[in-house]
């Protein structure tokens, strides 16, 4: 439990240290300035939220998966597993983000959501009965919000679900990290 603690603090403080930060989630979440080198942003972007009800949510379904996960994985390797994975969804949302930026919308992916969706990939894996469960879930929480006209980052969850699955077939078919 002491990394999801651990990773839970640090959103939160990300989140206050925004809140009285000026342009801080242009700054850090990920963006089109990423191609301007603000590299920085595929790490950053996922301490960032967009409001006090995206970060609440978020903090309490990473308090449920990652407990769980941790005591799986073991904290270490659970931390490197959140931190690379989400990184390795933002780089691939990137192509959303450049798509976008080429039709003329900037857009500002923030949120922990693609990596905790990554742990959403691995409970799956590893637990089949649940597993449409789980997809059914990310569906909704990817898609039922733009029904309702709120800009979501879906792609950052399909993408985020899809590497912690295979992430996890590779893990059991070729024993990796």
């Amino acid at each position: 439990m002491k990394a999801t603690v651990t990773l839970i603090i640090i959103n939160a403080i990300c989140f206050l240290a925004a809140y009285f930060l000026q342009n801080s989630a242009e700054y850090f979440g990920l963006n089109i300035f990423f191609f301007n080198g603000a590299y920085w942003q595929i790490l950053t972007s996922m301490f960032m939220h967009a409001g006090i009800f995206h970060i609440a949510m978020n903090m309490a379904v990473l308090w449920q998966f990652g407990t769980i996960l941790e005591k799986f994985l073991g904290s270490l390797r659970f931390s490197l597993i959140y931190l690379i994975l989400g990184i390795l969804t933002n780089i691939l949302c990137l192509a959303f983000v450049y798509f976008d930026f080429t039709r003329g919308e900037i857009i500002n992916v923030v949120g922990a959501s693609g990596a905790i969706c990554v742990l959403f990939g691995i409970v799956a894996f590893y637990d089949p009965r649940n597993a449409k469960g789980l997809f059914l879930m990310i569906l909704i929480i990817s898609f039922a919000p733009l029904l309702l006209g709120i800009n979501i980052a879906w792609y950052a969850h399909l993408l985020g679900f899809f590497l912690g699955y295979f992430y996890s077939f590779l893990r059991n078919k070729f024993g990796i990290f």
